[in-house]
């Protein structure tokens, strides 16, 4: 479980695909500090430590994560967000984040306005995710408040912390992102479907 409020940038380091799956190597500040068989998100995605050595660490996607994120699209020098699980009786500072990517979305407009950026993002309706005004979303693994929400596409507002310590400061148009819809939405969704 986490919250959306990203720790550190990581610096993909090495990417080696063996079969289906993909072995990532991040270096991060927060390295040191983590355990084998520990869970840390990146861009939102939830993947278990297997090797660690000083300053790096090393995850493995599955070729179901690669698909239903943007983790595939990673290269060498690419910049990731970072969060480590929270720890029960903390605060709860973001909002409740599973780790667990439901689909991607494409940028399609990135505004500034008076030391603030808004990103509009369009994402493929068929999967029946929905997003509601000033309801969480989770972008990147960043918990964000949506606004102007529509069918197939929502805004976020970015203030100057969250744009410079997090990879929103090298999203541009076009560019594939990782989505968590909020899960008390798709429990209410999922328990609506069900009565009719």
């Amino acid at each position: 479980m986490f919250t959306g409020i990203i720790e550190d940038l990581g610096t993909i380091k090495k990417l080696v695909k063996e079969g289906s799956n993909l072995h990532i190597t991040i270096g991060s500040s927060i390295a040191s500090e983590l355990k084998i068989d520990q869970s840390v998100a990146h861009n939102g995605v939830c993947l278990t430590i297997v090797a660690k050595q000083d300053n790096d660490y090393t995850v493995t996607a599955i070729q179901e994560t690669l698909d239903k994120s943007s983790l595939g699209d990673l290269k060498v020098g690419d910049k990731v967000n970072l969060e480590r699980a929270m720890i029960l009786g903390a605060r709860l500072d973001g909002h409740i984040v599973q780790g667990h990517v439901d689909q991607t979305a494409n940028c399609t407009s990135v505004t500034e306005k008076d030391g603030s950026w808004f990103y509009t993002f369009e994402y493929n309706p068929s999967f029946s995710n929905i997003t509601i005004e000033k309801g969480s979303i989770t972008v990147n693994g960043v918990s964000l408040t949506v606004v102007n929400s529509k069918l197939n596409e929502f805004s976020v507002a970015i203030i100057p912390y969250t744009y410079e310590h997090t990879t929103f400061h090298s999203i541009k148009v076009g560019d594939k992102v990782n989505l968590e819809f909020d899960v008390i939405g798709k429990y209410v969704k999922r328990l609506n479907e069900l009565r009719f």
